[in-house]
């Protein structure tokens, strides 16, 4: 994955005795010159961080008051995201003698008073929590945190967590380094931190941190930590123990037969791929991933409506931490090959550009990705791929070669074995007779990881697939219940003149057609006015183009029912579930 943002906690990491460390500066000064966003993320007040430095405007941004202040120093953009405590508060503090620096929400004191502090808290019953930081103790809000404030700076700059490396020391860095996607440690820090740190950056203070950065600046990629906290649950052994997969930057193959279950299992990964956060382009050449749209921030485009263009699909994922579906499933296949070619190049530079989408999912990619065109289309290098494909022979021996984790369905076609027995000749207990009889015998439900993975060990290991979220998730799959204005309301007519019957939403004007008349419709047919409205005022023009079939249909007198045709029409495209009943069981 690209690495665009840099979170780097101040006192410790890159300042000692509150002065910023003189090659810590330059270095943040390189990564900003190659267009890495450097924020500061510390518990100190913003005006104090301000006296320290001298001038903020040697990064691009800073999370103050451990969370709890946003400033961007080039625009003078400046955020509280959390209200001060009470003043009984700081009135119970200063009749106790206890002494304190206040910000606009922090309150910052020495360690030691803690227990008097939690006895003020506990007796004024405040929604306050404490935190350490070496010999300081700061009162905050609940909700806040280092991970709070980042994120909230992140979304502010449509920049993803997922494309950034956090470095800390101290006990208020936890949940800083756990907010991005690699959390490092320095080695004189905390000992609680190192423990919970992806990685531990070795030296003796903050000119490491600078000689570090520069190395993260110049490979221009989040490192694979060697230790990952996010995992993605793909099954069980025959001993019950479960068997994940590290979330990495690396390309995942899924082969099978056809109808094994390959896209369950896409499905299965992408899912919790999308509830961590991370930004998918799923290529849906069947329309299978469809009930994806049921997680958070998953948009499906394609299917019964006109393809979106390229550049609005690259628009959409802009939003970092959104997910899109393309379904081609009703396009022709000469049609789905020229849009897919046409995108594949085009997410691949916008991947380079802005580090999104983290993952880029391809269905049936042998149709896609056979030839020598190949390299133009994808860029292997920055990892991220998914194929899924029931033909893994017919995929490009160098793709073949580059996927670092692969999961196999049932597969009998000898020609695929013997591909994918390629890939490990050498690995334990790899025979290809025995691959054959293995893959031969999966059933639905199962799968084998192959020896090349990581997770796998060495070893052919055959796995029970984990239950799927989203076929289990009811929701509403269109918008029949969203009403339009009153002006843009169907107003039918009757004898000549407009009626009492007006319909605000799609679920009104079914309900009014199915308790029509078919002479109330045959004006209404006539001048085309159902069409018209649904391609005007909804925007479904697959939906008005079959109703501009129906009304010609009448029109020419080929039709015995028009109201059930109309109803049906309508019914057909929407899920026309009652809002208000309660659901049975899944």
């Amino acid at each position: 994955m690209k690495f665009s943002v840099l979170a780097l906690d101040y006192d410790g990491t890159i300042a000692k005795d509150g002065a910023l460390d003189p090659a810590a500066r330059e270095a943040i000064g390189e990564l900003r010159a190659k267009g890495i966003v450097v924020l500061i993320v510390t518990g100190r007040i913003l005006d104090e961080l301000r006296r320290l430095t001298g001038d903020l405007h040697f990064v691009d941004g800073i999370v103050a008051e451990n969370g709890a202040v946003i400033s961007f120093p080039a625009s003078g953009y400046l955020a509280v995201v959390a209200k001060p405590a009470p003043q009984s508060f700081f009135e119970e503090l200063r009749r106790q003698g206890v002494p304190f620096d206040a910000g606009r929400v922090i309150v910052d004191t020495d360690a030691g008073e803690a227990p008097r502090i939690l006895e003020i808290l506990r007796r004024l019953e405040l929604p306050l929590v404490m935190v350490f930081n070496r010999g300081r103790l700061m009162v905050l809000p609940q909700t806040i945190s280092k991970a709070t404030g980042l994120r909230e700076a992140l979304k502010i700059l449509r920049l993803s967590p997922h494309n950034a490396v956090a470095i800390g020391d101290a006990e208020n860095d936890h949940e800083l380094l756990q907010a991005c996607e690699v959390g490092i440690a320095v080695d004189w820090g905390s000992e609680a931190l190192k423990s919970s740190a992806d990685y531990v950056l070795p030296g003796k203070g903050p000119a490491a941190v600078a000689g570090y950065i520069r190395g993260l600046g110049n490979q221009r990629r989040i490192p694979r930590q060697l230790k990952t906290r996010r995992h993605l649950l793909l099954g069980h052994a025959d001993d019950g123990q479960p068997l994940t997969l590290a979330v990495r930057g690396r390309n995942v193959l899924i082969a099978g037969d056809s109808k094994s279950g390959k896209s369950w299992i896409a499905g299965l990964l992408c899912e919790q791929l999308i509830l961590y956060g991370y930004c998918l382009c799923i290529i849906d050449p069947e329309g299978d991933y469809t009930s994806l749209e049921a997680l958070p921030g998953v948009i499906v485009f394609g299917g019964a409506d006109p393809l979106p263009r390229p550049r609005d699909l690259l628009r959409a994922l802009r939003q970092p931490e959104g997910s899109i579906v393309i379904d081609l499933s009703r396009t022709p296949r000469e049609e789905k090959l020229d849009y897919v070619r046409t995108l594949l190049p085009s997410l691949a530079k916008l991947r380079r550009l802005t580090g999104v989408p983290h993952r880029i999912i391809v269905d049936e990619a042998h149709y896609f990705l056979h030839d020598a065109s190949v390299p133009d289309l994808l860029d292997m290098e920055p990892n991220g791929y998914t194929l899924v494909s029931y033909r893994p022979s017919e995929l490009r021996g160098d793709l073949l070669a580059a996927s670092e984790a692969i999961v196999v369905t049932r597969e009998s076609d000898p020609e695929d074995v013997r591909a994918l027995w390629a890939l490990c000749p050498s690995c334990e207990g790899a025979n290809e007779r025995t691959w054959e009889e293995l893959f031969g015998s999966l059933v639905v439900g199962e799968a084998v990881i192959l020896p090349i993975t990581e997770e796998a060990a060495g070893q052919l290991r055959k796995i029970r697939l984990a239950p799927r979220l989203t076929p289990h998730v009811r929701h509403f799959a269109k918008y029949i219940d969203i009403p339009v204005t009153a002006g843009r309301a169907f107003v039918f007519w009757s004898n000549g003149s407009p009626s009492e019957r007006r319909a605000q939403t799609l679920r009104e004007f079914v309900s009014i057609i199915e308790q029509a008349k078919a002479s109330m419709l045959d004006g209404h047919l006539h001048r085309h006015d159902f069409s018209h409205w649904i391609a005007e005022v909804f925007g479904d023009y697959p939906l008005a183009k079959t109703m501009r079939s129906i009304e010609d249909d009448h029109r020419a007198g080929k039709l015995a029912n028009v109201v059930a045709r109309v109803s049906e029409a309508v019914r057909s495209r929407y899920e026309f579930v009652d809002p208000y009943a309660k659901y049975g069981d899944a």
